[in-house]
């Protein structure tokens, strides 16, 4: 398959399709930013996992005031860590899904993709993708705690303003309301891509966390530096399947043709 934008709808097996030719062709272009991110994020887990260790020193035959005291101070130094690694890894998610994206859709509409040109547009664009992804994730949770389906129809609803921003240069609402009318009456397709696209990671960080357990405390780092490999297939994906949305919604709007005579 060349790499040139769908000129109509995609099915799912042609969005994937594409989606690994794409990363078969250009490995180094997407690995690099995902192995950076990798090797930040499992840096920045040690830490937790080393505090984790130290639950084993409390002594809990002490008194209760002492053994308590201890208990809370390591709970709330757990919590801060917790919270200050999800905070760094979601801002450099965000960075290298807006990366990923931009190179993905250079390579569609231009041929080649520059990954300095791409991460200073996606810095450019960072704030609009943090507001936008912290609205998706706060609707979704929300969603998912009032019975579930909501949550992921909020999900699929706002599963391309990422792409919506990187490539149309819009803000953060109007990619809301953009993502909204792109998967339009693709609702269930969108699901279905989404389920198989987390499966394939989800399969492949089971299987590392397995193989990478017996390491300790640096499992996580050789684990986030192996599952880099399979990450770029994410925005990717979702780069082919926004180009797939913008074809189906052009191919909606086309004029009927002229009249043979």
């Amino acid at each position: 398959m060349n790499l040139q934008k769908p000129s109509r709808e995609l099915s799912i097996e042609e969005t994937l399709t594409y989606t690994f030719d794409i990363y078969s062709r250009n490995f180094i272009l997407f690995f690099i930013p995902f192995l950076i991110a990798g090797l930040i994020s499992g840096i920045l887990s040690v830490p937790i996992l080393s505090h984790v260790s130290k639950i084993s020193k409390i002594d809990f035959t002490g008194p209760p005031d002492v053994v308590w005291s201890q208990l809370w101070n390591f709970i709330l130094t757990l919590l801060a860590l917790v919270l200050l690694l999800g905070i760094i890894s979601w801002i450099i998610g965000n960075v290298i899904s807006g990366v990923c994206v931009k190179c993905a859709s250079d390579l569609i509409e231009k041929g080649k993709a520059s990954l300095g040109e791409s991460f200073n547009f996606t810095v450019y664009k960072l704030p609009s993708i943090l507001i936008a992804t912290l609205i998706t994730g706060i609707l979704t949770a929300l969603g998912l705690l009032a019975l579930i389906v909501p949550g992921i129809i909020i999900y699929v609803m706002f599963y391309l303003v990422i792409p919506a921003i990187m490539i149309e240069n819009i803000g953060a609402l109007d990619s809301l309301s953009r993502s909204r009318r792109l998967v339009s009456n693709r609702w269930l397709k969108t699901f279905v891509l989404a389920l198989i696209v987390g499966l394939i990671l989800g399969i492949a960080a089971f299987i590392l966390n397995l193989i990478m357990a017996p390491l300790g405390i640096y499992s996580s780092l050789v684990g986030s530096v192996i599952t880099a490999f399979v990450q770029p297939i994410i925005p990717i994906s979702l780069t082919v399947y926004y180009y797939s949305m913008l074809a189906k919604e052009q191919q909606r709007i086309l004029p009927p043709p002229p009249p043979p005579f």
